[in-house]
């Protein structure tokens, strides 16, 4: 090959030539290539010729045209040798160029569409021009959608009148005149470019142009888009298919034609009659020219085709017939009723019989190519599938041998039958190869030539007599004697059912390769003028619009070729199909029909991968020695002077042009009127040779393939009694990859033809590109084909197949590649299903050699590299897994037959096994048998006939130190057991433990079936991981026999995250520790009688519910609290029930082994009750209060179902003694009753009226179990005993884990929560003396903490508001539990400031002062009694006193305010009704009226007020005008909170009132409290709060005890004095 490379490629003028142009005369016996004149050596992508020009586009994509050029101006009768640049087009980048007759066209890369040349039909869509001289857009844009949005054109085809073009949405847009473009329309020219509706939805991958006819080559629909079967026909309503019923036998019909004519589309029901396709029944021409027949057929009346129609006369190829899926292209439109009658009457005694051998001994290219499926048993008919075949199949194997037995003479058997009526249309497309007549008529006779041609393909297609044809309506029909008269229809339905499911050997949609690659599943429709059979029809008719040549479905057409008068399809198993005229002898065939499909034989190897269509030549490019392509043509033949040679010589073998496969690579050719053009690649470094080589061997690869498939696997597929139900599984699963693969190569091979036409750029070849694809296809055939292997497959098709072996010997051996004659054909079967592994280490051959060809520094180099290091790494990986599959199905041929039943799986494979006694178990018995077998998912440990596996996702495997004493010991863990394995040898036990490893590592990886890519295997293995995932079920452990565990493993125990199933329902998720449940999890528990479960979310220690949790009940209970060992212990809420049950109630409070023990609140909502106290083992005991909804108040100790104390009623009244029984129930009680209301002043009062609180529990032993659980999370056993750093650790452990748990819910947790946790994982740090500075700090950081629950502090706080709101909200809304509520408050802030000391023990203790570190600033302040500044205090400021309601009311109270000021206003009810009547009643006067009535001085009294920001003059009816900042202020004190907040707005109160005053009297004065009080006393009636007597309550309660004796006490005082008066 070096030679001829040397050879070839001498007269190259570079180093890299590619796309040169040769151009010869069409027809010369030994044309002489010769280079264009003039050319610049550019190098050319694609040539496209008419009948006297052609056009050229560079790699530059600029386009130059040559030859004949009437259309430009001044070249009219000139002949253009030297190629000129088409300079309309500077600045377009075109990508792809086309050449009608007398017209071009070209693409640019945005999709824009430029023609020029000759424009009579407005094939160059200008209006009004007899020819374009330059490059003109084309404007092209769907209606329907928008005028303004053009469309992408991808490829331009171009014919003698007409333009199609391709767009990016794969649709075809057509201009021009005639049939062919396929439009619904009768005006011509077509000049603005309309989409071809017929074909819209359809995917139309190329279209090509003959002289006035289309071809288009378009995707087959999914399956599921296919539409069913219509019964009637869409346009005359008739039946299909039609069954008569005779004396002795049943005639079943599909003789249906439609009256209305041929109909050329199901959607278009108005053109079925207005086709140029129609020939008149009396014998008229059909074509005569395109705007003749195309006006004509319009306007013809349809009664005459009515009146004149016979079924006798006419053979139809209707849309009835396209819709049931029957193809029979030989059934013409015949006009000559008595010639059809003479050859009805007189058929060739030769035509069945041929028909019959035709159908039982095909010839090799005639085989059906539409392997879709196979026919293991009947199955029913697919979406394609004719309804008449599918009866006609299931009635004849009902009546079985009896029909075939009593058929009348002449007819076919069963077998035959039921195989012509199940077989693909093709079959039927297929005429005899010896029936038809040769063409030897001139030119005058075609039309009679092809009606006979037709008329053969009818007879040779048709299984019945043909006489009987003519007597019953000279139709395709079936009858068989007594078909329906003895065969019941319930058996008909019962036969009919599939009975087992087909396996599709040609996938129908094969995902991500249809994607990437070019799709095989294609159909080729054509339509225009058929006078020679060009359109593949089967008959000589026109088509205005699209029609499938169902010939070719299934034949995988990857390419489209159209000439003059014939066209051409390649296949992807590089076959051609040639139809239409054939006088030169251009279809490559003879002695054949020519208007339908036909294989063309141009060589022997069948190796065609690219082909051109001349007017009356064809071109065909084949795969010749070494790769390098070889040329043929065949077709019209002139000698030396350009004479016609004779007719009969014409028709002779394609001819090899010689000196043109001498010219170098051809890449690809054009063929126009009288010149033929190639061009031509130069071999530099081996790199086309290498590509040539990669697509040739490719398609040879795929042709080898797709004989395995048709010639070895469906015949295995059909063959009966394969065995059990699995292998059969498997088989259909192997053949099911193999299918996908042998797709997927001739995918590639498409792919890699298109390549070499192409740029040639290494990066886009497909195996480069797509590598992954490829590997995976590969790896997934070889697991199947494994499997199928391990479980003896090839051993059990050995009986049922070995008729069909010893038959097809030498078949097998040739396509295995194997010579030995003595090797057993099931071996040879082995060898066969593993040809398609060994393609591997072609593929890196070749793109290594193609490496060579790039630098090393390249990236071209460096992918070509890593790609062929891919390729041999699956080789060899695969290689190794067909051992290891040899390896196994040795093994279970001698491994005992019980266990292999349980033990052989397909994916299973044998790692090594103890046989020889290498390995033994310790402390074995004597007489024992252990046998230890590792394979790649399991150890299996074998004793006598008994045997265990243990998953190696679950197993851990560890060598025994020397110090115990087993040197060869090797330790083996398993989630239940554990035992130590001795080895004989030290290298025994080094093989078992690298086994054992490695086959774990790979387990739990779960890639065993892909290789590292690229590493070349030889990764260095990594020990499997001690932490690990898997799933186990137990079967031991009584704990969890029979649960199913899904989670993290540590050493052969569940740890970490996990899911625990137990057969009875109970399933547990959340995390693990040692194998218990341990940290957080969700607990169910099925409760089979109420048919809900138990569920139980919260903490676990050591596999039991500890922590925090809330347990849902199936009853509807639901607590929420803590667990201690399973049982309720600590602080809880219990809810039972809901609002709307019998018996709702809600208890908080201390929990003690699963019982209320402790203090705690108990709501009894049915009742309106609520219990605040002490309890003991569920039951009240000890002291506590009682209050209802009806007012009833009850304070003492309870003692079982006695009660001691006192009893005050809603009035007042109070009963004191011994109370017994139950509310509601009746209540005995023994006491003294009490009437307050009889004693006017208090000190007259018993001393029994002023005990209300004594009885109730004190504040400091409530919530005792609340606080005790804060301590225990700070890590202290008691309160205020414990490691303050440790405590400190806790903190921030506990908060860094909440947090991490926050991060898998993200909208849990809030950026600014998030900063907050993360701030308070800092320990604060007090060094040095404690300053004010410091406090503050200490401050901050309580305010952060108490605002997130993670923190023990702020977990404690939201449980305190939680208890205090259950504890006075609702019926505890009581005003005599007011004192008891504020106790509660001082009982928390003085708990809790025990809590912070611990935490800050620098922090002063209660009552303490901070000193001032150095003098404080003395800030400038208005003096209250003068008004005016004074920088000079009275009394040296004071340190800051340190108290816990200073530090922690305003953490607290904001939280417990409502249900506290509640109690307040209740008890204050009274006195804020007369205080609130009396400020109504004063605030109806004026300003100055009501501050004469307060005895305000005039002097104070404001002249002026600020109204809306104006100072207008006070009048008399002025009001809510005077002192306004002061009365806007005081309302402030509702807004606030703590009673240091509400003691400050008093104190700017009083300083407002102050500089109101200054700015009246304009002039410095001294307050006297006289002069004050009256001006004050206004400014609260002015101010209006509605619970002023509340908010001084609140605050007398709880405010600090250093500030009564203050400035801000003072003040307060004076508040209070207002309140006494006016109420």
């Amino acid at each position: 090959m070096d030679s001829k490379e040397e050879s070839s490629s001498s007269e190259h003028e570079g180093t890299r030539e590619r796309g040169l142009v040769y151009m010869w005369q069409a027809g010369c016996c030994s044309p002489n290539p010769e280079r264009l004149p003039g050319w610049s050596g550019k190098t050319v992508l694609q040539a496209a010729l008419g009948v006297n020009h052609g056009v050229l586009l560079s790699d530059g994509g600029e386009v130059y045209s040559f030859g004949k050029l009437p259309w430009r101006s001044g070249l009219e009768d000139a002949y253009v040798n030297c190629p000129i640049l088409e300079t309309a087009l500077n600045g377009q980048r075109v990508v792809t160029v086309a050449a009608g007759s007398f017209h071009s066209g070209a693409v640019t890369e945005s999709g824009v569409v430029y023609m020029w040349g000759k424009n009579s039909a407005g094939q160059c869509a200008v209006v009004n021009q007899a020819s374009v001289p330059e490059p003109s857009p084309v404007s092209i844009s769907d209606s329907e959608t928008s005028h303004f949005l053009p469309i992408r054109i991808l490829q331009l085809a171009c014919g003698e009148e007409h333009t199609l073009a391709l767009s990016l949405s794969r649709e075809i847009w057509a201009w021009g005149s005639g049939c062919q473009l396929g439009l619904i329309t009768t005006t011509f020219p077509v000049t603005k470019p309309q989409k071809v509706e017929h074909l819209a939805g359809r995917v139309v991958l190329q279209i090509a142009c003959g002289t006035y006819h289309s071809l288009a080559l378009v995707q087959c629909l999914p399956s599921q888009d296919i539409k069913p079967i219509p019964e009637r026909c869409n346009h005359c309503s008739q039946l299909l298919i039609t069954m008569t019923d005779k004396e002795d036998h049943v005639i079943i019909s599909d003789s249906h034609c439609c009256p209305l004519g041929i109909v050329l589309a199901d959607s278009q029901s108005e053109s079925c009659i207005s086709c140029s396709s129609l020939e008149t029944l009396e014998g008229k021409s059909v074509i005569s020219g395109h705007n003749e027949d195309c006006q004509k057929a319009l306007t013809e009346d349809h009664t005459l085709l009515v009146a004149e129609y016979d079924a006798a006369s006419m053979f139809s190829n209707s849309d009835g017939q396209e819709d049931s899926g029957i193809s029979s292209p030989g059934n013409p439109l015949i006009t000559d009723k008595i010639a059809v009658r003479q050859h009805l009457m007189n058929p060739p005694e030769n035509s069945l019989n041929e028909s019959e051998e035709k159908q039982i001994n095909p010839e090799p290219e005639q085989q059906p190519q539409e392997e879709d499926r196979i026919a293991c048993l009947p199955s029913p008919p697919g979406p394609g599938t004719s309804a008449l075949n599918s009866l006609v199949v299931s009635c004849a194997s009902a009546v079985g041998v009896r029909v075939a037995a009593t058929y009348e003479a002449g007819a076919l058997s069963l077998k035959k039958v039921i195989n012509f009526y199940g077989a693909a249309p093709s079959d039927a497309a297929s005429p005899s190869s010896g029936g038809s007549p040769g063409v030897d008529g001139p030119k005058d006779s075609r039309e009679e030539q092809v009606k006979l041609e037709s008329m053969q393909g009818k007879k040779s297609s048709s299984l019945v007599d043909i006489r009987e044809e003519e007597a019953e309506g000279v139709c395709r029909r079936l009858s068989l004697p007594g078909l329906l008269s003895q065969v019941s229809p319930r058996l008909l339905r019962k036969v009919g059912r599939s009975k087992m499911r087909t396996v599709a050997l040609t996938p129908t949609y094969s995902g991500e390769a249809d994607a990437l690659l070019p799709s095989l599943r294609t159909e080729v429709w054509s339509w225009g003028k058929g006078k020679e059979g060009q359109l593949g029809h089967g008959d000589v008719l026109p088509r205005l619009q699209p029609l499938c040549v169902k010939s070719l479905d299934g034949k995988e057409v990857i390419h489209l070729s159209a000439g003059g008068h014939h066209s051409l399809a390649l296949t992807a198993k590089s076959q051609v199909y040639s139809w239409g005229s054939n006088s030169f002898g251009q279809l490559s065939h003879s002695n054949s029909p020519t208007t339908v499909p036909r294989l063309a034989k141009v060589c022997n190897d069948g190796s065609i991968w690219n082909t051109a269509a001349g007017p009356d030549y064809s071109l065909f490019l084949v795969d010749g020695e070494d790769f390098q392509p070889s040329l043929y043509c065949s077709g019209r033949e002139e000698s030396g002077e350009g004479a016609v040679l004779s007719d009969k010589s014409c028709l002779k073998s394609p001819t090899l042009l010689l000196s043109c496969s001498k010219l170098g690579y051809i890449s690809s050719m054009a063929a126009g009127g009288s010149n033929c053009l190639a061009l031509v690649d130069r071999n530099v470094m081996g790199y086309i040779a290498s590509l040539h080589e990669l697509a040739s061997t490719e398609r040879q690869f795929y042709s080898k393939l797709s004989a395995i498939k048709s010639q070895v696997l469906r015949p295995l597929l059909g063959l009966d009694n394969l065995g059990a139900a699995s292998t059969v599984q498997l088989l259909q699963e192997m053949a099911n990859m193999f299918s996908k693969l042998c797709y997927l190569i001739g995918q590639h091979g498409a792919s890699l033809t298109n390549f070499l036409q192409g740029l040639k750029e290494v990066k886009n070849v497909a195996i480069v590109k797509h590598s992954s694809l490829f590997l995976e296809s590969y790896t997934e055939y070889s697991t199947s084909l494994t499997n199928f292997l391990v479980m003896g497959g090839f051993a059990l098709l050995a009986k049922p197949a070995m008729d069909f072996l010893s038959k097809n010997q030498t078949l097998l051996q040739d396509l295995s590649e194997t010579s030995e004659e003595a090797c057993p054909l099931v071996e040879v079967l082995n060898t066969l299903f593993f040809l398609p592994i060994r393609r591997l280490h072609n593929y890196a051959r070749v793109l290594l050699k193609l490496a060579t060809c790039f630098e090393v520094t390249s990236p071209e180099y460096q992918s070509l590299q890593d790609s062929s290091s891919c390729y041999e790494t699956l080789a060899v990986h695969l290689g190794r897994k067909r051992k290891e599959a040899e390896y196994t199905l040795s093994f279970w041929k001698t491994f005992p037959g019980k266990m292999t039943d349980s033990l052989r799986k397909p994916e299973r494979r044998l790692i090594c096994e103890s046989s020889n006694r290498g390995l033994s178990l310790q402390h074995a018995g004597r007489f024992s048998v252990n046998w230890f077998i590792l394979f790649n998912d399991a150890l299996v440990h074998a004793q006598f006939s008994t045997h265990h596996i243990f998953s190696l996702s679950t197993l851990w495997v560890e060598p025994i130190s020397e110090e115990i004493g087993n040197t060869n010991g090797l330790r083996v863990t398993a989630p239940e057991e554990q035992f130590i394995l001795i080895s004989s040898t030290a290298q025994e036990k080094t093989k078992w433990l690298r086994s054992i490893s490695q086959a774990v590592d790979q387990a739990l990886k779960g890639m065993s079936d892909f290789p590292p890519y690229g590493s070349g295997g030889n990764l260095q293995r990594q020990e499997p991981p001690i932490s690990r995932s898997a799933k186990y079920t137990f079967y031991k452990d009584p704990r969890l026999k029979d649960a199913t565990y899904d989670g993290r493993w540590l050493s052969g125990k569940p740890h970490g995250r996990g899911i625990l199933k137990w057969a009875d329902g109970r399933v547990y998720s959340g995390m693990f520790r040692n194998g218990l449940e341990d940290g957080h999890g969700e607990y169910k528990i099925p409760n089979k009688i109420l048919n809900k479960s138990d569920c139980y979310i919260g903490y676990w220690k050591e596999g039991k519910m500890c922590g925090q949790g809330i347990y849902s009940y199936a009853t509807g209970e639901v607590y929420d609290g803590s667990f201690q060992d399973n049982m309720r212990h600590g602080h809880g809420l219990l809810r039972s029930g809901k609002l709307t049950s019998s018996s709702p109630s809600m208890f908080i409070g201390q929990w003690v082994m699963d019982k209320k023990t402790g203090y705690g609140v108990f709501d009894d909502i049915t009742r309106g009750e609520k219990y605040m106290g002490m309890w003991q083992d569920d039951l009240c005991q000890g002291n506590g209060v009682v209050v209802t909804q009806f007012g009833l108040y009850y304070e003492g100790a309870f003692n079982g179902n006695k009660m001691m104390g006192m009893l005050t009623l809603p009035n007042g009244d109070t009963i004191e003694g011994t109370f017994s029984g139950e509310w509601g129930s009746g209540i005995k009680i023994t006491g003294t009753y009490f009437k307050p209301s009889l004693y006017d002043l208090e000190k007259d009062r018993p001393k029994a009226l002023r005990k209300l609180g004594i009885l109730a529990v004190p504040a400091d032993e409530k919530w005792k179990a609340v606080f005790e659980e804060c301590w225990h999370r700070l890590g202290c056993e008691q309160p205020g005993q414990g490691d303050r750093w440790k405590a400190w650790d806790n903190i921030a452990v506990a908060l860094t884990t909440n947090r991490r748990q926050h991060k898998d819910s993200p909208e849990l947790l809030s950026r600014s929560h998030a900063q907050t946790l993360e701030s308070l994982e800092f320990i604060p740090q007090h060094i040095g003396a404690f300053t004010l500075e410091k406090y503050d700090n200490i401050k901050k950081y309580l305010v952060k903490a108490c605002d997130t629950p993670l923190h023990p502090l702020g977990k404690l706080v939201e449980t305190l508001v939680a208890v205090y709101r259950m504890t006075y909200v609702g019926v505890g809304a009581n005003r005599r539990l007011l004192q008891e509520a504020v106790r509660e408050i001082k009982s928390y802030l003085k708990r809790i400031f025990q809590l912070v000391r611990f935490l800050f023990p620098e922090l002063p203790e209660e009552g303490s002062t901070i000193p001032p570190v150095v003098p404080v600033e003395i800030k400038e302040r208005r003096s209250f009694c003068s008004g005016k500044s004074n920088s000079r205090p009275e009394s040296p400021e004071p340190g800051y006193v340190v108290t816990s309601s200073g530090l922690l009311l305003p953490v607290l109270l904001p939280r417990l305010y409502p249900p506290l000021f509640m109690l307040y206003a209740l008890d204050n009810e009274r006195e804020e009704d007369v205080y609130w009547e009396c400020v109504l009643r004063l605030n109806k006067q004026p300003d100055t009226a009501l501050l004469s009535f307060l005895g305000v001085q005039m002097k104070f009294w404001p002249t002026t007020a600020s109204v809306l920001g104006e100072n207008k003059k006070v009048l008399p009816n002025t009001k809510d005008a005077c002192f306004a900042s002061a009365v806007e202020c005081l309302q402030q004190i509702s807004t606030t909170f703590t009673p240091t907040d509400k003691l400050k707005v008093i104190q700017q109160t009083f300083e407002e009132i102050s500089q109101n005053v200054l700015e009246i009297l304009h002039e410095d004065f001294l307050w006297s409290m006289d002069d004050l009080f009256p001006v004050f006393l206004y400014v609260v009636l002015r101010a209006r709060i509605r619970n002023l007597g509340s908010e001084v309550h609140l605050i007398e309660d709880l405010m600090d005890p250093y500030l009564q004796h203050g400035e801000q006490g003072i003040m307060f005082t004076t508040l209070k004095v207002f309140l006494k008066l006016i109420a």
